[in-house]
Formats: C-alpha cells, sequence, structure tokens
C-alpha cells in the first residue's frame, strides 16, 4: 500500500481533475491516462496515435469478417464456381479487383455493390439447392444497392423477402432458372432503378404495381413466358427509359406510351401485339415491333422521331405507303421494314441518312427504283417486291403488286378522304340502285298491265298473234336502255383494275408526302 500512495498523488483532483467511472477505464480511455502518466511526452504521444489506429483497424477487420463470412457462405450455396475460384476465408473482400465476372464494392466497411456473372449456358444449380436459404443469406447485407447474380444456374421462385434489401437500386437476375410470378413484396422498393430478369422462366401477367415504382427507369424482362394484356399503370412511369419485353406471350394493344417523354428504348418483339401501331414520344433511340401482329398504317408522327437509330417493323401485317422519309432519318443507322405489305413509288432521287448502314425492304408490295443513295449502303435487301432493278430475278411483276395492293387496301389514316370517298360511293350506288329499281318497277307494271291486256284480248285474236305481239314486247328495250344508262354514270375506272391502281398510286403518292411532311 505504501508503493501506492505515491501514485494517489499524481492522481489527485488538483492535477487531474477527472472523475473515474464506476465501471472502470476503456481501452482508449487508459491509453490516454497512460500518456497523462508520462506527462504527455512527445514519445507518448506517437505511441498513443499509433495505437488508436491499430484498434481501428482491429474494428474494421470484425466488419469485414461479418460480411466476408457471408460472401464465403455464398460461394458454398452457389456450389463453387469457377468464377468465384479465388475466394477465400482470408480474403479481403474490399480490396479485390474488379472483374467483368466478379465486382465487390465497399463503403465504410460495408458491401454496396456485388456484381457475380456465371459462364453462359450453365445448367441448374444441384437438388439441394434451395432459393429460400440462398435469398435469406443475402439478406444478410443489408446495404446492398446494386445486386447482380446472372447466369449461376439459380432455380425455384423469387421469394418475395428480397425486398428486405430495401436500398436495392439495381436488381439484375438475369439467365436463370427462375420461375412463377414477380413477387409482390418487390413493390415496397422505392428506390429501385432498374429491375432485369430477363431468360428465366417467370409467368403470368405482368403486376400492375410496376406502374407504381417512382424511380423505375429499367425494366427489361425478355425472354420470359409473360401473358395477357400490359397494364395501363406502365404509362404512369415517368422516369422510364427503357422498357424491353421480347420474347414473351403478351398480346392486346399496346397502352398509350405518349406521356412516357424520356423513354428511349422499346422492345416489344416477338409477341402477339396489335393490331394498332403505338403511341409514342419522339425521343426513342430504338423502336423494335417485329414479329407481332400490328396491321395497321404508320402514324405522321413519326417523320419526326429524330433520334431514332434502330428501327425494327418487320414480319407484321403493317399497310399502306412507305414513308421515304424513314431513310432520311438523321440519326437511323437500321432500318428493317421486311415482309410487310407496305406499298408505294420508290425514286431513285430519293435522300438517305449518312449514318444508314442497314436496310431490309423486302417482301412487301413496293414498285419505282431503288434510290441510288442505297448502293452505296453495307447491307441492302429488297428481294420479293416489283422494283425496277435490271434483271433481278428476286423481283415479282408489277402486276402482282397491283392485285395484292388492292386486295389488302392500300389507304389506311386517309380518313378525311376515306369519309368524302365512302360517301361518294354510296350516293352513286344509290343512283345506281334507283335508276335499275325504277326500270325493274316499270317493267313490272308493264308486264303486269300487258298479261292483263293479253288475257281480255285472247278471245279475239288467234294464239299466232298473241305470240307476234309477244315477241315485238318493250322489256328487252328498256333492258337495253338500261344497260346504256349504267355504262354512262359509272366510272370507266370501276370496269378497268389498272386504271383504279393507277387512281391508287396517285393518292398513295400524296399519302406518302403526307407522312413525311
Amino acid at each position: 500500500m505504501e508503493n501506492w500512495k505515491p501514485h494517489q498523488k499524481f492522481f489527485s483532483s488538483s492535477q487531474f481533475p477527472v472523475a473515474f467511472p464506476p465501471g472502470g477505464l476503456t481501452t482508449l480511455q487508459t491509453l490516454f491516462f497512460c500518456a497523462a502518466m508520462v506527462g504527455f511526452q512527445k514519445s507518448a504521444v506517437v505511441v498513443l496515435v499509433s495505437l488508436i489506429i491499430s484498434l481501428s483497424i482491429n474494428h474494421s477487420d470484425q466488419l469485414q469478417s461479418s460480411q466476408g463470412q457471408t460472401l464465403i457462405r455464398i460461394q458454398h450455396l452457389l456450389n463453387n464456381p469457377p468464377v468465384l475460384s479465388t475466394w477465400k476465408s482470408s480474403t479481403d473482400f474490399c480490396s479485390l479487383d474488379p472483374t467483368s465476372s466478379v465486382t465487390v464494392v465497399c463503403y465504410q466497411d460495408t458491401i454496396t455493390q456485388l456484381h457475380i456473372i456465371g459462364n453462359k449456358g450453365r445448367s441448374l444449380l444441384p437438388r439441394n439447392f434451395s432459393m429460400e436459404s440462398f435469398v435469406t443469406t443475402l439478406v444478410s447485407l443489408p446495404t446492398l444497392k446494386v445486386l447482380t447474380l446472372s447466369s449461376l444456374g439459380l432455380w425455384g421462385s423469387l421469394p418475395g423477402k428480397i425486398a428486405r434489401l430495401s436500398s436495392l437500386e439495381i436488381l439484375n437476375m438475369s439467365s436463370n432458372f427462375l420461375y412463377d410470378t414477380i413477387p409482390g413484396e418487390l413493390s415496397s422498393l422505392s428506390t429501385l432503378q432498374s429491375l432485369a430478369l430477363d431468360d428465366n422462366m417467370f409467368a403470368g401477367e405482368l403486376p400492375h404495381w410496376l406502374g407504381s415504382l417512382p424511380a423505375l427507369s429499367v425494366l427489361s424482362l425478355r425472354k420470359n413466358m409473360f401473358n395477357g394484356t400490359l397494364p395501363d399503370s406502365l404509362s404512369n412511369l415517368e422516369n422510364l427509359r427503357v422498357l424491353s419485353l421480347s420474347h414473351n406471350y403478351f398480346r392486346g394493344e399496346v397502352p398509350d406510351f405518349s406521356r412516357l417523354t424520356n423513354l428511349q428504348v422499346l422492345d416489344l418483339e416477338d409477341n402477339d401485339f396489335g393490331t394498332e401501331f403505338p403511341q409514342l414520344g419522339n425521343k426513342l433511340v430504338t423502336l423494335v415491333l417485329s414479329k407481332n401482329k400490328f396491321r395497321d398504317g404508320l402514324p405522321t408522327e413519326i417523320s419526326s422521331y429524330y433520334q431514332l437509330e434502330r428501327l425494327d417493323l418487320s414480319n407484321n401485317n403493317f399497310v399502306g405507303p412507305f414513308p421515304p422519309c424513314l431513310l432520311a432519318l438523321p440519326s437511323v443507322t437500321y432500318l428493317n421494314v421486311g415482309s410487310n405489305k407496305f406499298t408505294g413509288m420508290l425514286f431513285e432521287n430519293q435522300s438517305c441518312s449518312g449514318e444508314l448502314k442497314f436496310v431490309d425492304l423486302s417482301f412487301n408490295l413496293l414498285t419505282g427504283h431503288l434510290p441510288k443513295c442505297l448502293h452505296s449502303k453495307k447491307t441492302i435487301i429488297s428481294d420479293g417486291n416489283c422494283l425496277e432493278i435490271g434483271d433481278d430475278q428476286s423481283q415479282k411483276p408489277v402486276s402482282f403488286c397491283r392485285n395484292e395492293a388492292l386486295a389488302v387496301g392500300v389507304i389506311p389514316h386517309m380518313k378525311n378522304r376515306e369519309g368524302r370517298s365512302s360517301k361518294a360511293a354510296i350516293i352513286a350506288l344509290g343512283v345506281i340502285g334507283g335508276v335499275v329499281g325504277g326500270i325493274a318497277l316499270v317493267t313490272l307494271i308493264f308486264l303486269l298491265v300487258r298479261k292483263v291486256s293479253a288475257s281480255k284480248e285472247i278471245k279475239k285474236y288467234p294464239t299466232r298473234l298473241i305470240m307476234e305481239d309477244a315477241s315485238t314486247g318493250y322489256p328487252s328495250k328498256l333492258l337495253q336502255d338500261a344497260s346504256k344508262v349504267l355504262q354512262f354514270h359509272l366510272p370507266s375506272s370501276m370496269f378497268t383494275s389498272a386504271l383504279l391502281f393507277d387512281d391508287t398510286i396517285s393518292i398513295e403518292t400524296e399519302r406518302m408526302t403526307l407522312l413525311c411532311s
């Protein structure tokens, strides 16, 4: 106890007025007091700083160890894929160099981004794999904002508990074997900006709550088994930039997307959409509507898609005149309208965009000459039309396109003109019907009167005279006059298909001008 007294003096309240806590001192407090005991000498301060840094590093290692164990657990659940072969229990994951297959991003000693992309064509994980257990492990990384798990053989229903990763901004689980519907719990992810579930086996109709995700800018659900019609709520996604729904079983009309002013990519390839061309904004960069059931004409607004780089309308039943201004859109590089029923005449002096590299006009009903500006393009396909291209055997006779154009109806969207033509046709048919009906009525009355007269005269005249009178009657003359009247009132174009086609071509030329104005 005698040895203790000097120290009591050293810690007297007059020299170090600090009250000690009842439970004693923490490690950090002890360091400060040790420094005080030596009078805060310079060397002691250096030791103090070194010890503090060491403690901080040890504390960081403890956090890394916790999250590192979760990553090792994920590695085992994924059946140790080759892309994770370098992961060890001692790996400093936050210091790993990112690769195209694996990336771990940390912020303040917590994992915020995890990207694992396996090899293409990877088979299903073993039967003992549990998607439920896998997601339970994933949610042990609550600070994740970006999660990519692609081509890893994941199979099963996507558990709703994945929504416990409440900070998620990007979720990509493409190229796996996930099935069933999209879990409704994802509707709670208010910060979700990108949802990509391509190349899986999801099925059912798209949920309406997708339209309530305020930050969603990318929705990609290609190559699944979705069906039904698209919910109108999708038109509420004002931040949507990419909507990719190709290779599914959607049907019906496309909702009005004209309010999606930020939409740049719309890919609806290989579904059963139709019949009208969708209503869209004019900021599109990529528009793919191929392999659907569209069979209407193109709207005039398409000529204002100045940012459009890729346009694919192939393998539908689009009709009406082909707008030549599509070839001259300033940004277009890829144009495919093959396998439709577009009509119209092309001219050699038509202009083309300098960016255009691929053009497919094949299997339509186009006539005229291929524009000279297309000859210098890398790829141009024009088979199956009625164009005048030297001795090209792939072109059909002009008469074929004439007949087909008349059969399918070549003037969609010309509502005003159609109205006038329809009214004129109805009036003409009414006049003709009235004339024919009047002639028939007069003829019937005449026959009745003559029959009555003949019955009265039958007693006075021999049978021979009656037959002579019948042979010289008026009905045949009246019918001849009626035929002349019909020929006088009907236009000659109604009797000659070639003339009708020529008249149609002039109307189509007017329509093409309107489309490109």
